[in-house]
C-alpha cells in the first residue's frame, strides 16, 4: 500500500502521484496541463483511498463459462466529496472518476489576504456559499482542497461540514501539498480527521504561502493571473 504515516498526516507515495505533482509544480506548466494534472492527481488519490481505507467483500459471479467468486469494494455508494471552491474543482473531477456515484457538496471559502496572518498564524476566513448533501454515520467523507497552508480555510470548512451532522465513518482531508503548520493546526482542532497529502512541503513564507508549493492553484487552473 502506498499510503505512509508521517507524523500527524498520511502521505500518498504512489509513483504516479509524485510524478504528476512534480509536473504541476513546474512554473512552465500552463493552464491546460496544470488543470489536467490536478484531475489526474485527484483520480490517483481516489484510488489510493479505496485501496487503503475501504473494505471488499466476496461475491458470486457468473462468467460466460462458469460460476466463480470475485471481490467488490464495499461502500462506494456511501461516499461524500466536498469541493472547496474554487481550486478544488479539477481535483474533485479526478476524485469522481474513482467515486462516480459519490454525493457532492460545495463550500466557497477564502482567506482574507489583505488582513494577513494573526499572531497564531491564521487568516480570517469568509464562507460565501454552502451546499451539502445529507451525511450519515456510514459515509466516507472526503474534503478536497489542493493546498493546505495555514489550515485556516480547512478548519472553517470542517466546521461547516460537521455542524449538526452525525460523525461519518471516515473523514478524510485530502490535499496535493501541505505545510507542516497547517497539518498541525487541523489535527489539533479536528483529531477525528485523517489528513492525506501527496507532499508535506518545507514551510510557509511570511505571506502564508506554501514553499516550495505550486503557486496559487486556483489562478493557475482557471488562468486568472
Amino acid at each position: 500500500m502506498t499510503i505512509e504515516k508521517r507524523g500527524d498526516a498520511h502521505l500518498i507515495t504512489h509513483a504516479m502521484a509524485k510524478d504528476t505533482l512534480s509536473k504541476i509544480r513546474d512554473e512552465r506548466t500552463e493552464q491546460v496541463g496544470f488543470r489536467k494534472g490536478l484531475v489526474k492527481l485527484g483520480r490517483i488519490c481516489g484510488y489510493e483511498i479505496i485501496d487503503g481505507a475501504m473494505d471488499t467483500e466476496y461475491v458470486s459471479i457468473d462468467t460466460p463459462l462458469t460460476e466463480t467468486t470475485g471481490e467488490r469494494v464495499k461502500g462506494l455508494d456511501d461516499v461524500v466529496i466536498i469541493n472547496v471552491l474554487r481550486a478544488a474543482t479539477p481535483f474533485v473531477e479526478g476524485l469522481l472518476k474513482a467515486f462516480p456515484r459519490a454525493k457532492q457538496g460545495v463550500i466557497s471559502a477564502g482567506r482574507d489576504e489583505e488582513a494577513g496572518m494573526d499572531e497564531a498564524g491564521e487568516f480570517p476566513i469568509t464562507i460565501d456559499y454552502v451546499k451539502l448533501p445529507e451525511i450519515t454515520e456510514k459515509d466516507t467523507v472526503i474534503v478536497a482542497d489542493p493546498m493546505l497552508a495555514t489550515g485556516s480555510t480547512m478548519c472553517a470548512v470542517l466546521e461547516e461540514v460537521l455542524g449538526e451532522q452525525p460523525n461519518p465513518e471516515n473523514l478524510f482531508v485530502l490535499s496535493a501539498v501541505s505545510a507542516p503548520d497547517g497539518l498541525l493546526n487541523v489535527h489539533e482542532k479536528f483529531p477525528e480527521a485523517d489528513l492525506l497529502t501527496v507532499s508535506i512541503d518545507d514551510h510557509l513564507n511570511d505571506d502564508g504561502f506554501i514553499v516550495p508549493g505550486l503557486g496559487d492553484a486556483g489562478d493557475r487552473a482557471f488562468r486568472t493571473t
